[in-house]
């Protein structure tokens, strides 16, 4: 009989599981007009929460999108626009990589425009403010996740839980011990919300793997193989998960996601096994058998088909 886990899991909770917040860079911004800010980061993951006022991000070949409280914005693969009280106001302050604020001629202006922690804008208390969060580095989970959005969503407030601003702004004027784990749970919280929100309002555009969670043979397979990577799984075992043929399964699974089954759980182990070399302690002896792999052996050569080098590099590259 499977755990409660396993029979919960589904394509979506497997996908989010592997983002975490792992120190983003967390910010409660206040503006006075005239203002605009030329975004250049080249943040993988960017999340703008509005907070108060009005403001507007345009970025080329895009109509520009106003943005009012409870908007959520959300940026990928490092795109760059500019953020203004109003469209068309050239910027004066730039972001560029490494969270580094300056003006248009390269003077430094973090410390101009900071105003303790994590509060920054050019005047404190002004009409327009906002919170944003920016990842440096995506997971090689989530990596699959993001990979299904374009470089820009937007999500109304009345679309989400919108509740979650006020928890965010409430614990960036705090300083309590655990105060950087909480904001970036929380982060993650108005992520995850709002791409949920986003996919679930136009199933069209969602990805393969999220309408196949539905689908009566493709669903209980995806479940079965997410949940479990380590399992010794094979074509045959994973159609008893459906009560299907192999031949049906194959069939059906290549249909609805685009991939064969055991294709879709190759990569899958792989995904997990990055994420565990980066993120913990585990051996790669270790890693190996909680991806499915009998011999590390085998582990490390499937890995660097995969991701291009052994697992022992990618770790001391990825740290």
């Amino acid at each position: 009989m499977r755990s409660s886990y396993h029979q919960a899991m589904d394509t979506l909770t497997a996908t989010l599981d592997g983002h975490r917040a792992r120190g983003a860079h967390v910010l409660r911004v206040e503006m006075q007009a005239p203002w605009s800010v030329a975004v250049q980061d080249e943040a993988m993951v960017g999340v703008i929460v509005m907070v108060r006022g009005e403001a507007w991000l345009e970025r080329d070949d895009h109509e520009p999108v106003v943005l009012h409280p409870g908007d959520v914005v959300i940026t990928t693969a490092g795109l760059a626009y500019t953020f203004a009280d109003s469209p068309g106001v050239p910027p004066t302050i730039v972001i560029a990589p490494g969270e580094v604020s300056r003006d248009l001629v390269g003077n430094d202006l973090c410390v101009e425009l900071s105003h303790g922690v994590r509060r920054w804008g050019n005047a404190p208390g002004g009409e327009d403010a906002f919170v944003v969060g920016t990842y440096e580095l995506a997971s090689q989970v989530s990596g699959r996740l993001l990979d299904a959005v374009p470089g820009l969503v937007v999500v109304r407030g009345g679309d989400w839980d919108g509740g979650l601003v006020g928890l965010l702004v409430g614990e960036l004027g705090r300083q309590l011990p655990g105060q950087d784990v909480v904001i970036d749970r929380l982060v993650d919280l108005v992520l995850v919300t709002a791409l949920r929100r986003w996919f679930a309002e136009a199933p069209e555009r969602a990805p393969r793997w999220w309408t196949a969670q539905s689908d009566p043979v493709v669903g209980p397979v995806l479940t079965a193989m997410l949940a479990d990577p380590a399992a010794p799984w094979t074509l045959t075992t994973l159609a008893r998960e459906a009560a299907v043929s192999r031949a049906t399964l194959a069939r059906r699974f290549t249909d609805v996601v685009g991939e064969s089954p055991m294709a879709y759980l190759a990569r899958w182990r792989m995904d997990v096994a990055a994420e565990l070399l980066r993120d913990t302690d585990a051996t790669v002896e270790q890693v190996s058998g909680r991806v499915g792999y009998a011999s590390p052996f085998a582990f490390t050569a499937a890995f660097k088909r995969a991701h291009g080098i052994p697992p022992r590099t990618f770790r001391r590259v990825a740290g």
